[in-house]
């Protein structure tokens, strides 16, 4: 599982370094594609095959099953860990989260998230300030 919150920089390829302590979860590989609020999602191949299963199933005749598609499946792309710990981040998908040099990788059990560094802060500042509410619409959902 990945958990924590790590600090680490972009170097002028678009390598970032993974955190030591997820590269042996991510083996020969893992894919990496546009996440939610402006961050990319990066995945296992196994557990990316068990969310492109469920993404596959949707109904095509539904048109926020088909966008929803097309943002996760369209510009995911397979990456693989250098000798030296690092994942080349396409510039298509860099540019959608806004990465230049400063990220940070946030552990979520199934996958981990990199974050530009200033747009982290700001999306942690925002919610923990609304942790109150949020905590109150989990419990509805038996959280």
């Amino acid at each position: 599982m990945f958990l924590g919150e790590y600090q680490h920089n972009l170097d002028s390829k678009g390598r970032m370094a993974v955190p030591a302590k997820f590269r042996q979860q991510l083996g020969a590989g893992a894919i990496i594609t546009r996440g939610l609020d402006r961050c990319l999602f990066v995945f296992t191949m196994k557990e990316w095959e068990v969310l492109a299963q469920k993404i596959i199933s949707l109904p095509l005749t539904r048109s926020d099953a088909r966008a929803f598609s097309r943002l996760m499946l369209a510009e995911a792309t397979d990456v693989e860990v250098d000798k030296q710990g690092r994942v080349l981040i396409p510039e298509y998908l860099r540019n959608y989260a806004n990465l230049k040099k400063e990220a940070v990788v946030t552990g979520l059990y199934n996958r981990f998230e990199i974050w530009d560094a200033e747009s982290w802060k700001q999306y942690k500042s925002k919610t923990e300030s609304a942790s109150e509410d949020i905590a109150e619409k989990l419990g509805e959902l038996g959280i």
